[in-house]
């Protein structure tokens, strides 16, 4: 992923951008309990997560809930999309990858084979949004406990 360019940044903020104002797989989640409710305390973002699985294993859906900045509504949504299909195995393996490049254990340039996910990679360089773009991944996390 190339930084450098301007271009290449204004079309990850674009994407950012549009997965705030419109984003994908949001819904209602009042029936599931606060013990599955996420928060940023040091921001008030908060989210909940819910995965649907089909009968053989794989994840049908993931939706979210919550409130919070472009970036954890951006992650959040970004996710949604990109688990379907996915085996839990498949997907902790995903969440393992995300948040190794947003800690700075692997190179940014690891996200390009994410799809839309690589917008979230320039979040690297400014520490405090790395716990925003995080969020509904340790979400997902808990989600996935057990399965």
């Amino acid at each position: 992923m190339n930084h450098a360019t301007p271009a290449l940044d204004n079309l990850y903020m674009e994407i950012i951008l549009d997965h705030y104002k419109h984003p994908r797989n949001r819904t209602d989640l009042s029936h599931l309990d606060d013990s599955t409710l996420h928060e940023n305390p040091s921001c008030g973002d908060s989210i909940k997560i819910e995965v649907i699985f089909n009968p053989d294993g794989t994840i049908r859906d993931a939706r979210h809930d919550g409130h919070g900045c472009a970036i954890s509504t951006a992650s959040a949504s970004l996710l949604s999309e990109r688990l379907p299909g996915k085996t839990p195995a498949e997907a902790r393996q995903f969440i393992a990858e995300f948040i190794a490049v947003l800690r700075g254990e692997a190179p940014p340039e690891r996200l390009d084979a994410f799809g839309d996910l690589a917008a979230l990679g320039g979040v690297v360089k400014f520490p405090l949004r790395v716990k925003c773009a995080a969020l509904a991944w340790h979400a997902l996390e808990k989600c996935l406990e057990g399965k």
